[in-house]
């Protein structure tokens, strides 16, 4: 079936989403938000399909949320162009090889404004040399018609990659081109044009900051790169060991020199800077000698937890970008108490859907 997307309800599903938002942030005064829209389609640079399998057919699926009814995808405008060019071009090419299709249940697609993509297929069965064999053919077929292509294959305790597991992303960010290494399986923002816009407002919001940045929960670098030209100096947290990695390899690859990227969790190293724990892993770096005046936070759904959330109130400004507006209310009954919201935005990652992608900048009163 023809995948299709409510396009003609878009500008009426967004204003709802900024009136929800707006009314979450009454309690807390906030100014009104800025809008930032996503492309009504294809605006997805990531997505994962099952594959059904029936005699000698195969195809991707999808589950409906509600009635758990499979259903068969044979386009989707949510994702990028190129993952619909790849899904149309990769499934004749596995049908036409026993050993490529056996037992393949699923196919992962991460794709890049720099028009890279990863494919990962996923298995149910054991991945050997000739399973190899047949992949090489199968990339060397899609470079054939034009793909700049990382091809994977996954089973039980098993990851094959005939060349890389990441890509390298462009983004255009205030004027600047920002390269990031996107590696399979680590988080990455799914909506690449949504988050130009987040950068560029994080850009905005912290144009007359003072001192140093500190930043929790960093990722690959994805604000703290395009931030550093804002600050002294950036220090980042991150837990993830592919996303830290990735992350040196940015600083690298943009030629930044004021960024350091610290491998621990938040509530490890809020820990440290309140001297409750000594890290082995911060003995090479004086915190003290770090004015951080601006504090930025990407948590997860979750939000911030209690004694992040005291952390964060010791600095001046606060700059949050939440996933999810009802944890970050929770935060903000508590960081209201010292901070003033100064700006809010919605950032539309996810359009056709409730979810809400939301920023606040925080002033100390």
């Amino acid at each position: 079936m023809q995948n299709t997307l409510p396009i003609e309800n878009y500008e009426k599903q967004l204003a709802e989403k900024a009136s929800r938002l707006q009314d979450m942030m009454s309690p807390f005064q906030a100014p009104d938000v800025d809008v930032f829209a996503s492309p009504v389609s294809h605006y997805r640079m990531r997505a994962e399909f099952r594959i059904w399998h029936e005699e000698d057919d195969l195809w991707h699926i999808m589950f409906d949320p509600q009635t758990k009814q499979r259903i068969r995808i044979d386009t989707f405008p949510t994702a990028s162009l190129l993952i619909n060019n790849m899904m149309q071009a990769i499934l004749p090419l596995i049908k036409e090889t026993h050993l490529l299709r056996h037992k393949l249940f699923q196919i992962d697609y991460l794709s890049t404004r720099s028009n890279k993509i990863i494919v990962s297929m996923l298995y149910h069965k054991k991945l050997d040399d000739s399973w190899t064999a047949a992949a090489t053919t199968l990339r060397a077929q899609l470079q054939t018609l034009g793909f700049d292509i990382q091809l994977i294959g996954r089973a039980s305790k098993t990851k094959i990659m005939l060349d890389n597991d990441y890509v390298d992303e462009v983004l255009p960010v205030a004027g600047k081109e920002m390269i990031y290494r996107q590696v399979e399986n680590s988080f990455t923002q799914p909506n690449a044009a949504v988050n130009i816009h987040m950068l560029e407002w994080a850009l905005t919001a912290t144009q007359d900051s003072q001192g140093d940045l500190l930043e929790l929960y960093c990722g690959n670098g994805n604000f703290s790169l395009a931030l550093a030209r804002n600050f002294r100096r950036v220090l980042a947290t991150e837990i993830a060991k592919p996303s830290v990695a990735a992350a040196q390899y940015n600083i690298e690859a943009n030629h930044i020199d004021n960024v350091q990227i610290i491998r621990m969790s938040a509530e490890d190293f809020t820990q440290a800077m309140q001297g409750a724990r000594e890290f082995h892993r911060l003995a090479d770096i004086d915190l003290t000698s770090y004015e951080c005046n601006t504090i930025f936070v990407d948590p997860p759904r979750s939000g911030l937890d209690e004694e992040t959330v005291k952390l964060v109130q010791g600095y001046d400004r606060i700059l949050y970008i939440s996933c999810n507006p009802e944890t970050l209310c929770e935060n903000l009954e508590t960081l209201s108490q010292t901070h003033r919201i100064e700006r809010l935005a919605l950032f539309d990652q996810f359009p056709y859907t409730h979810h809400m992608e939301s920023g606040v900048l925080l002033i100390r009163r």
